[in-house]
């Protein structure tokens, strides 16, 4: 997951609003969104590679979802465990966020980069291995790519700003959402972070919506849940940035 705009009790009817995307090398394989066999209460896509995921929900309501922190360092270090099994263990998990995170920190498994949000639509935490630091998730619209929460890159910014334009209106329709996922506009050079990847690779990873030979975005998820506590998870899927015919929605 590379963007991830959240809005936490923000909207009149939602208590939280989540609009993703899931960066990946195309060649990677994945499963789209579903129950998974082996753990049947869990619904979100798989990374094939090491069965972990990038954003998931079970049927009990508890929500994880995941994004690298870029550290061009982080490609150096030696058998980092995959980042996906943090998301898949809070879900397989009974303890509650901060619990979890509290484990994860006492760990000393070595992970690249990250940033971890956790928790449930009425209590959620973020925590990432490089500030070491679990922050709980306050009332207003966030957002987060691959540096820490809130951190002002373009995509974040153009992302927030979009997201408070939808919801600032009592209706709207979640095709509003995916268009906002969609956006594929590169900022100005001199508004681009450096990351140390350089700035051919800093702007090819600019956008909300990333496309190139080898590299971009694979999924667009909406989850929304209303005041009364109900849920909708939609996942759409995409090919070398083209849009497929799977989608996958859940609601609980």
């Amino acid at each position: 997951m590379c963007t991830l705009l959240l809005a936490y009790r923000a909207h009149p009817q939602y208590r939280l609003v989540i609009a993703a995307n899931r960066d990946e090398y195309y060649q990677r394989p994945t499963q789209p969104a579903h129950f998974w066999q082996d753990t049947p209460h869990i619904f979100a896509g798989r990374d094939l590679v090491h069965g972990g995921t990038w954003l998931g929900v079970t049927a009990t309501g508890r929500i994880a979802a995941l994004t690298n922190y870029r550290d061009p360092s982080d490609l150096h270090r030696h058998g980092p465990s995959s980042r996906g099994q943090l998301v898949r263990d809070f879900l397989v998990q009974e303890a509650g966020g901060e619990e979890y995170l509290a484990q994860l920190r006492g760990g000393g498994i070595p992970y690249g980069g990250y940033n971890l949000l956790v928790g449930d639509s009425e209590r959620l935490f973020c925590y990432s291995n490089k500030s070491d630091r679990v922050l709980p998730i306050e009332p207003g619209i966030h957002g987060l790519s691959n540096h820490l929460l809130d951190t002002p890159w373009p995509k974040v910014r153009c992302g927030k700003d979009g997201l408070a334009r939808i919801l600032s209106r009592e209706e709207f329709e979640v095709e509003e959402l995916f268009a906002l996922l969609a956006d594929r506009a590169h900022p100005p050079d001199q508004e681009l972070p450096d990351t140390g990847v350089g700035l051919e690779l800093e702007r090819m990873l600019s956008p909300i919506f990333i496309t190139s030979p080898q590299y971009g975005t694979r999924s667009s998820t909406v989850l929304l849940v209303d005041n009364a506590g109900k849920a909708t998870f939609i996942e759409r899927s995409f090919e070398g940035g083209v849009a497929t015919d799977r989608q996958a929605q859940f609601q609980w």
